[in-house]
């Protein structure tokens, strides 16, 4: 596949874009000011059809921000907390003030994601899973948004195949596979965990990772 001019590998894809193909420094210097040592990550909004998205989405997000070296309070915990608090949705979430949040958790900061895309396309030779999502980091104390990036991830079941008769196969076993199983939440995995390492635009390492050289440059 190509995305804006740029051969990207059919079998998986998974990229943060920066915007185009050309490389862009991107400026960290607002992270570098306000250094987030603890991460609070509120379940996303969802433009997807599938009302499992947000919270499939959710449960792939701690690991990768936590062993860049932040501290992410358990989702699972914040979750249940806001809904215990007369705040059912994401949505209702979204609207408290960062004030509140930072006065309820104590986080430095806040990560705000909205799902886009999520689910199997399927076409006559292939099908594919596709998770895109745009994430914010805001600074709870100045409400300054200090990081963000778009999160994409692309498996196709044609990887490899140039035979046509094996790519209609193995399309047809792919649309049964993906009827019994959900392939979203690896790829959701894998998409998160390269936009958190990207070394042109991931997070810079925090604290707690032994990478970490005092003003979070860390790559």
């Amino acid at each position: 596949m190509t995305a804006g001019g740029c051969r990207v590998p059919a079998a998986f894809a998974v990229a943060l874009l920066a915007g185009g193909c050309a490389v862009q420094e991107y400026d960290y210097a607002p992270f570098r000011a306000h250094q987030p040592r603890s991460i609070l990550v509120l379940p996303p909004l969802s433009e997807a059809t599938d009302v499992n998205a947000p919270y499939v989405f959710l449960s792939t997000v701690t690991r990768p921000v936590a062993e860049a070296g932040y501290y992410v309070f358990p989702v699972a915990v914040v979750d249940a907390l806001m809904k215990e608090n007369g705040l059912p949705t994401p949505g209702e979430m979204h609207q408290v003030s960062l004030g509140k949040l930072r006065e309820v958790f104590g986080a430095d900061a806040v990560l705000y994601v909205t799902v886009e895309e999520w689910g199997q396309r399927y076409r006559v030779l292939d099908s594919s899973t596709i998770v895109r999502a745009h994430a914010s980091l805001v600074d709870t104390a100045s409400g300054a948004s200090i990081w963000d990036g778009l999160v994409h991830g692309v498996e196709s079941s044609s990887a490899g195949q140039s035979d046509l008769i094996g790519m209609l196969i193995a399309a047809l076993i792919e649309q049964v596979v993906d009827s019994l199983s959900d392939r979203t939440y690896g790829v959701s995995r894998s998409a998160i965990q390269q936009a958190v390492s990207d070394q042109r635009r991931g997070l810079l390492y925090g604290t707690r990772h032994p990478g970490y050289d005092g003003d979070l440059r860390g790559r």
